[in-house]
């Protein structure tokens, strides 16, 4: 069991924060849907095909972090839409591939940014070491949550 937090307004300001990251990120997804018709996660998925060409199920998982069935799901949605196809690879005919389709390149020409143009900028005038003070901050407060569902 763990031991009660004795610095209580700390964790409370860390818990405020991560609350404002998730409604900011709900709000931005809104945004996304309404601009082009899909999730933020269809959209990651779009790009990372975009970016790598044909590729598994698994190394998409990997890449934006989430679980090879819920990339399944979401491929078969997008799929659905036109916006992707599966093929079998030329080299190993067990290995099926995602491949974005014409439809699915000109989605992704409409399809805002991931992020918030405004936070992209904001970021991006941040002193380099204040970025990766950043960017190592959100790292580990990502493990402290990994390990609180372990």
């Amino acid at each position: 069991m763990a031991e009660p937090l004795t610095n209580a307004p700390d964790w409370q300001e860390i818990l405020v924060c991560l609350r404002q990251i998730m409604r900011a990120t709900d709000l931005h997804s809104k945004q996304v849907r309404k601009a082009c018709g899909l999730t933020l996660p269809q959209v990651m998925l779009l790009r990372a095909i975009s970016a790598q060409g044909d590729v598994t199920v698994r190394k998409l998982a990997r890449d934006i972090s989430l679980s090879q069935p819920t990339v399944t799901t979401i491929l078969d949605r997008l799929e659905e839409k036109g916006l992707v196809e599966r093929v079998r690879s030329l080299h190993d005919r067990r290995i099926v591939n995602a491949r974005l389709t014409q439809q699915g390149k000109a989605m992704l020409d409409i399809a805002p940014p991931l992020l918030d143009e405004r936070f992209m900028q904001r970021f991006a005038d941040l002193p380099e070491d204040e970025q990766h003070a950043l960017q190592d901050a959100l790292v580990k407060i990502v493990r402290l949550l990994d390990q609180e569902q372990k």
